[in-house]
């Protein structure tokens, strides 16, 4: 039987008896014969990496390195393959995508079915309800509108599944679409519900009747149901899953964009188990929630932050939703006042900050907001952050450098004709990664899984690379959602069309994006993030050097292996 590095032998056409056979961890690992990217700028490439227990031992070139051969160490002959440090998704919502893998997508890269379709979206869920007879909770994903009156009824979901409760998330996270049975186990009836908040964003008819749709703040309403009758076991299984999905793209660190105490505990369990083989980092914080500094919440933040501060599983980060994702523009979710008093209390606190924002005006609020902080609490290292920077005018993006926020990229998001501004008459160029990027600002590239789907970081590197334009037939009676993303829907490229090609960046510069950058962004530069000696050896090995192949194929490489912390968590086969 084959070790796992005898897989990897065996899969990369390399030869060495050794490495066949030795046991698949503990020993030395020499890497030879590579072309490897370590993402240090002191030393960005080599042809030989040395592993040792857990970390990165040597760095450098084959003659060098097999000089510090000892007995037992495993060789692996690259052959020339590319390696790459493992790559940091900075921004992603890990339990939301290990659930969604669970159930069925309706909207995958070679097509989306919509309500457009009525007759074959049932047909399909009822199918996939009849073959999983067990699943007490149906859940799955597809893209319709969120804009009344276009948003869809449960009356059709309720025919392709009357039994049992089915719950559809949007593609991008803010709106879900029940059917009667989960509008029933969410407790949503015809009278409002109890959180102002929440029934703001529950679509109802005129006659006050839920229409089956819950937007923004409203989806906690079914979250909360949902993940309180879910067994423990049944969690972490899941989150097991999700997690051997993310090694399989090379993922080996990530940044939980959204989550609470209960679902970091869930983290902490498979760390203290074993069984954790993605490090994390989770951000409190609900979809277009409004954050209340409650006792509770305080008191969680301060536990959450005390007992996970590890390599592993670690939290002292606070997410804000400056503005939502639905609706003809992204709704606000705060009055600047409120905003600015509790980014101010929280960095007085200590705490990482990383704010939501799609609107051009949702930047300005934010950056407000961090430079009152600044000036009032005093200098520290906060790496403050920004996400998706759909909109970013001039005096903005010179504000990112100056109070040297950083800036959680998505490039597949992009790119439509717009981009990814959401308003036809604002001439504001959108997704303006070059300009952040020349002006000093730190890029962190992630996915924000489930999203984007698949999570690959190749297709967001040839994005930042292309800024290729996509459109999706299938999903072009759709209002306001969702965006023409690379890859995402169904859809195809426009041949010959580029989004402002000006703002689009290099291959390296978006590797780095993917590791240094994110590494810095999530405060674990200093163990993750390149191949360098004493850093973890969280190592990737790719089936093409995307340094050198045409930019329209980098999204088509693929993850040989995976190593975290210098343990094999992902091989091809």
């Amino acid at each position: 039987m084959l070790t796992p590095f005898g897989r990897l032998v065996a899969g990369l056409g390399l030869a060495t008896a050794l490495a066949a056979t030795a046991p698949a961890c503990r020993a030395d690992t020499l890497f030879v014969g590579g072309h490897i990217y370590t993402a240090d700028p002191g030393r960005p490439w080599a042809e030989a990496l040395l592993v040792s227990g857990t970390r990165i031992a040597g760095v450098g070139s084959d003659r060098d390195l097999r000089s510090r051969r000892r007995p037992g160490t495993r060789v692996v002959d690259l052959k020339g393959k590319t390696v790459v440090p493992g790559l940091i998704d900075a921004h992603l919502h890990f339990l939301f995508g290990s659930l969604e893998i669970a159930g069925f997508n309706l909207s995958a890269p070679e097509h989306s079915l919509t309500p457009d379709r009525p007759e074959e979206l049932v047909a399909a869920i009822s199918a996939y309800a009849k073959s999983h007879p067990a699943e007490r909770i149906l859940i799955g994903r597809a893209d319709f509108s969120s804009a009344p009156p276009a948003a869809p009824t449960h009356e059709l979901l309720d025919r392709a599944v009357a039994d049992r409760p089915l719950v559809i998330h949007n593609t991008t996270e803010h709106a879900l679409w029940l059917n009667a049975k989960a509008l029933e186990l969410a407790g949503i009836t015809d009278e409002p519900v109890a959180d102002p908040v929440e029934e703001r964003y529950v679509i109802r008819d005129a006659s006050g009747h839920p229409s089956g749709v819950l937007l923004e703040a409203a989806q906690e309403l079914i979250e909360r149901a949902l993940l309180r009758d879910m067994p423990t076991e049944r969690k972490l299984e899941l989150l097991r899953a999700g997690a051997a999905y993310l090694n399989g793209f090379g993922i080996t660190s990530l940044v939980s964009a959204t989550g609470d105490l209960a679902e970091l505990e869930l983290y902490g369990t498979l760390r203290d188990r074993g069984e954790l083989t993605v490090r994390t980092r989770m951000a409190f914080g609900a979809v277009a929630v409004p954050h209340k500094l409650t006792p509770q919440f305080l008191a969680d933040l301060e536990t959450a932050r005390t007992r996970y501060h590890d390599d592993w599983v670690s939290a002292n980060l606070v997410k804000f939703f400056a503005d939502g994702s639905t609706g003809v523009a992204p709704p606000l979710v705060y009055v600047p006042s409120e905003y600015k008093a509790l980014v101010r209390e929280l960095d007085r606190r200590g705490f990482q900050l990383m704010t939501h924002a799609q609107r051009g005006d949702s930047v300005t609020l934010i950056l407000d907001a961090y430079q009152d902080a600044i000036r009032v609490n005093g200098p520290r290292d906060r790496r403050l952050r920004i996400e998706h920077d759909f909109v970013v005018n001039d005096a903005d993006a010179a504000r990112f450098a100056r109070l040297a926020v950083i800036a959680g990229v998505q490039p597949a998001f992009c790119c439509s004709e717009i981009g990814t501004n959401y308003d036809p008459k604002d001439p504001t160029p959108a997704d303006r990664w070059h300009t952040l990027l020349a002006s000093g600002v730190v890029l962190a590239f992630g996915s924000d899984w489930p999203c984007l789907w698949p999570p690959d970081p190749f297709v967001n590197i040839q994005q930042a690379v292309t800024r290729q334009i996509w459109r999706s037939p299938d999903t072009a009676g759709i209002e306001t959602e969702p965006l023409d993303g690379a890859r995402q829907g169904g859809a195809v490229p426009v041949p010959g069309k580029r989004y402002t090609p000006q703002e689009a960046i290099g291959v390296q510069d978006s590797v780095d994006a993917y590791t240094r950058g994110a590494a810095y962004a999530a405060f674990a530069d200093d163990h993750v993030g390149s191949l360098t000696p004493g850093k973890y050896a969280d190592i990737v090995v790719l089936s093409q050097d995307v340094f050198s192949v045409p930019a329209q194929e980098i999204g088509n490489t693929r993850v040989l292996l995976t190593m975290v912390g210098g343990k094999v968590v992902f091989e091809a086969h």
